[in-house]
């Protein structure tokens, strides 16, 4: 998936803008209020968590779980604590962390939006996952590898390609180079599971609930596969396929839907003629898109912003509608007006341009969760025949995730996902999601019998939940509250769906 989006584009859309249930199941014993087993609560540097009168901690825990008395790092939590009378009190939810969207670190701040008092009978515990700021250490390898005007993602000569690799392999090298400790070979999935196992020990409790979107969905579903008796609830938004590896489920999977989503927008810009200027087609529209990326190829934007940029801004809108109006000023400022300093912006917020933290350690768990193609024969076949589907999408998440080539850590075994053991769990996901596809959560519903998968008819956001959907947010709220599923349909499809949010309309 290129750069980090998920994380980026939430505060993006901030700044613009049952047949199943199982037995009702007794409330976990109380969360102590200071201290818990290792972790001392107390007050939040962080900006927003201590506006939401949120408490953080910290907890120690190994490098290698399989050493306990050996090198320990540090993760940093954040606690919102229950708001219910003690009789109401439903243990702690704790969320997966998305290894694409960012740390977790903030994540318990999302129960807010949640309809109705069912957040309030939990504790909503975040941390950073090893490797991310601000637990320690942080991966850093070369904070300036996503910085403008870099070469551009589609080849059209085989010394094109050479640059690339060189330039992958290169940033593989400076991972190795600084972080000689061994961490890089315990940034596996598996190692995260583990350390969500010592927070729920830290907790003092016997079983806990999780949450998780997008990538944390895979981490969620290791963890109820390894530990199915410590998990009480589960709501899963957005959910990784489980039959792919992530050499697919992090590239080629998502490229062709990427690609479609970003032709809707182009539908929504073409319906907005009158606001944007770019056309009264989708064909129109493309045409335009398609000058600009000449354009920009020969004459960079505000003198930084080439195809590589240009296309990293503007694919936001395939994972999240709301992006829509904001992004569509954009193409339209620098089409009609020629504002570049505006893509400029753009591209330093949503690359997160200067810190590579969030890219190391997502590159660090997924080119070791298992192998990946060694020869660069079959990632340029499977690239050239995507990228004939895909020309907009394809290469630039050939580049992403080229370092995993070199990568200077051994790659695991993936764990097999089996969630017949766990008792329940609420799944979500738009039928238009472009970066888990919707099969994705058809198989995790199979694999899991005791679920319900509640389906948005033509959603393209992409890990978004809870988003003001009264149908998708009432759904997880009755959930939390009680346990209830939707009641479940015979065969591979959804059991309840959903309507999606209007389309935005433009700004202004």
């Amino acid at each position: 998936m290129r750069r980090t989006v998920t994380t980026l584009a939430v505060a993006l859309l901030t700044a613009i803008g049952s047949a199943l249930a199982p037995p009702a199941s007794a409330a976990p014993a109380r969360t102590p209020t200071g201290a818990a087993a290792g972790i001392v609560w107390g007050p939040c540097s962080d900006f927003a968590l201590a506006q939401a009168g949120a408490q953080c901690g910290t907890l120690d825990v190994p490098v290698d779980h399989a050493d306990p008395s050996g090198p320990k790092l540090r993760l940093a939590l954040s606690r919102v604590a229950h708001t219910s009378a003690e009789r109401d009190y439903q243990g702690a939810v704790l969320f997966a962390p998305n290894p694409l969207g960012g740390s977790g670190y903030t994540s318990p701040l999302l129960a807010s939006r949640l309809p109705g008092g069912a957040a309030g009978t939990y504790d909503w515990i975040g941390f950073a996952r090893r490797g991310l700021a601000p637990s320690v250490p942080a991966l850093s390898c070369d904070p300036d590898y996503m910085d403008f005007d870099r070469p551009d993602y589609v080849p059209s000569a085989p010394a094109d390609e050479v640059v690339w690799r060189n330039r992958a392999a290169g940033y593989a090298a400076d991972c190795a180079a600084s972080h000689p400790g061994g961490l890089l070979d315990h940034m596996k999935t598996t190692d995260t599971v583990a350390d969500m196992e010592s927070v729920r020990q830290a907790l003092g409790l016997d079983r806990i609930s999780l949450y998780a979107q997008s990538y944390g969905t895979r981490v969620a579903h290791v963890y109820s596969t390894l530990y199915p008796e410590r998990v009480r609830r589960m709501v899963l938004d957005s959910n990784v396929d489980p039959r792919r590896d992530w050499y697919h489920a992090n590239g080629f999977d998502q490229a062709v839907p990427l690609e479609k989503n970003l032709h809707r927008w182009f539908d929504w810009l073409a319906g907005h003629d009158a606001s944007y200027h770019l056309g009264t087609t989708r064909a129109e529209v493309a045409r335009v898109w398609d000058a600009q990326l000449a354009r920009v190829r020969t004459q960079p934007a505000a003198g930084v912003i080439g195809p590589d940029e240009w296309i990293d801004v503007f694919l936001v809108a395939s994972y999240f509608q709301q992006t829509w109006p904001l992004l569509g000023s954009a193409f339209s400022g620098w089409v009609n007006s020629g504002d570049g300093e505006t893509l400029k912006a753009l591209f330093t917020q949503l690359s997160q341009r200067g810190n590579d933290n969030t890219y190391a350690a997502l590159l660090a768990e997924i080119c070791t969760d298992g192998p990946y193609p060694a020869d660069w024969a079959t990632w340029r076949r499977d690239s050239e025949a995507t990228h004939a589907d895909a020309p907009d999408t394809t290469w630039g998440n050939t580049w992403f995730n080229a370092p995993c080539l070199t990568w200077p850590a051994r790659p695991g075994t993936p764990v097999t996902v089996d969630g017949t053991r766990v008792a329940s769990a609420l799944l979500v996901d738009g039928t238009a999601d472009a970066a888990t596809p919707f099969a994705g959560s058809l198989e995790v519903r199979a694999r899991y019998p005791h679920s319900a998968l509640v389906a948005v008819d033509g959603g393209v956001d992409h890990g978004g939940t809870p988003s003001g959907n009264p149908c998708v947010d009432g759904a997880i709220a009755r959930y939390l509250a009680d346990g209830t599923l939707p009641t479940r349909r015979p065969g591979r499809q959804a059991d309840q769906t959903c309507a999606p949010l209007p389309d935005p309309e433009p700004l202004g």
